[in-house]
């Protein structure tokens, strides 16, 4: 089985990990490998056969004549409001592929996005509303590790596509059989930590290494990737620190960690507790080099919650462009679109629900000719290369039958201080991800 890492995403990671932020995308259907990179409004796959009619549908939730119906479900509400940029962006995208575009299969797409509050009973109770009360055609882009683990399960005994989950836990891309009707978008902590591992034993030989995790998928899935990808005979793990995420104070995980002599951290927490490291480790005047969970990759932690000076050097993966680019072409477009069409100020998390979007788009318009749920899981897992003009270069979306977690290739950055304002800058090649 192939497996794959890339990564981005979270400006505060605290609900798109579900508490998740907002990361993210193998044969084809014409064999392994076949290339389905399109071009459309921003140089991504916008274009597919969008405004063409498709054969009449019967009877099949949330499809009319005129309208498809998606659904998701987000922490969108209290510290997760942050998150709310994800469900406008995709709906300003779908507005601008309506009204330019003229709909995918002859239809409009309306998105229907239920708050959870961060809550697993009450994320039951708003996909029973969307599914049961709505009608919709299938869920795209729900949000959230701890939710969405609530719910998954009854989304696939009732046989409704789980399109492009925002949540990084290994379970929702490593049971296709269990759950035929997932897909996950985000990349998995599980390979993400494996990279860091292996980028710290290929880089950082002879130091020791040390990791501060939260208790739940982000925390245990990233420190099991961690373990794996370390080689013991050039690197010692000599702290694993665990924390609550209700804790207050992490000072004696910080403490316990710099005792153990740790040169380099790995960060498997979200941005609060982040923020709390790097600040907390300075006041000890400990500085080891840090690398943190692709949910801190927003420009976010050194506008707002550090001087740039202390996030100076810290590493993560992406596969976005970022919204700073604003001479790239598809970073343009994203911010004509969002103004036009009533989206958030373009920041990381926009430009991913665009990029959400855009798959979904051209998911849907890859089943016009089979417009029922059935259809569209026969679509998305035949997704090979695709990619966005938003994606850095080289970072495609692969899914197939078997490969469910659809991001499949990003690169490392680091947090760069010039004249005291920070940036990200990418280093290094592209990196891929195969497991056996």
């Amino acid at each position: 089985m192939k497996t794959k890492l890339v990564i981005w995403l979270s400006g505060k990671p605290i609900a798109l990990l579900g508490l998740v932020l907002l990361a993210s995308l193998a044969a084809a259907c014409g064999g392994e490998g076949e290339e389905k990179a399109t071009a459309g409004a921003t140089g991504t796959a916008a274009a597919r056969p969008t405004g063409t009619a498709a054969a009449p549908t019967e009877q099949v939730p949330g499809i009319t004549p005129t309208e498809i119906i998606l659904g998701a479900h987000g922490t969108l509400s209290g510290m997760g409001a942050v998150n709310v940029q994800v469900p406008d962006s995709m709906r300003a995208y779908y507005k601008y592929v309506n009204e330019e575009k003229g709909g995918v299969c002859g239809r409009k797409i309306t998105l229907k996005v239920e708050d959870d509050a961060g809550d697993p009973a009450k994320g039951l109770e708003a996909i029973r509303k969307l599914v049961e009360r709505d009608k919709v055609f299938a869920m795209a882009g729900s949000m959230g590790d701890l939710v969405h683990a609530a719910v998954w399960g009854y989304l696939n005994e009732k046989g409704i596509p789980d399109l492009l989950v925002l949540a990084g836990g290994h379970r929702y891309s490593s049971d296709p059989e269990g759950h035929p009707w997932t897909i996950q978008m985000l990349p998995d902590f599980t390979v993400e930590g494996s990279f860091f591992g292996r980028y710290i034993s290929q880089n950082l030989p002879g130091k020791k290494v040390a990791v501060l995790w939260q208790n739940d998928d982000l925390g245990r899935d990233g420190l099991a990737g961690v373990k794996k990808g370390l080689d013991p005979s050039k690197n010692e793990l000599v702290s694993e620190q665990g924390y609550d995420v209700t804790a207050i104070d992490i000072r004696p995980q910080l403490l316990a960690m710099k005792e153990a002599g740790a040169e380099v951290v790995v960060l498997y927490s979200s941005i609060g507790y982040t923020v709390q490291a790097l600040k907390g480790a300075d006041r000890m005047g400990w500085h080891p080099e840090f690398l943190a969970s692709y949910v801190n990759a927003d420009a976010s932690l050194f506008q707002l919650f550090v001087p740039p000076k202390l996030a100076a050097g810290l590493v993560t993966f992406n596969a976005l462009k970022t919204s700073e680019w604003k001479d790239d072409p598809a970073v343009a477009e994203h911010y004509r679109i969002m103004s036009k069409y009533g989206g958030p100020p373009p920041t990381t998390l926009s430009l991913f629900g665009q990029v959400v979007a855009e798959l979904v788009v051209d998911i849907l318009g890859q089943s016009c000719d089979n417009l029922t749920r059935e259809g569209v899981m026969k679509a998305a897992t035949s997704v090979g290369n695709w990619r966005s003009g938003l994606l850095v270069e080289g970072a495609t979306v692969t899914i197939t039958e078997k490969d469910r977690l659809a991001l499949d290739r990003g690169r490392m950055e680091r947090v760069i201080e010039e004249n005291g304002k920070g940036r990200w800058e990418y280093f290094g090649e592209l990196w891929e991800f195969h497991e056996d």
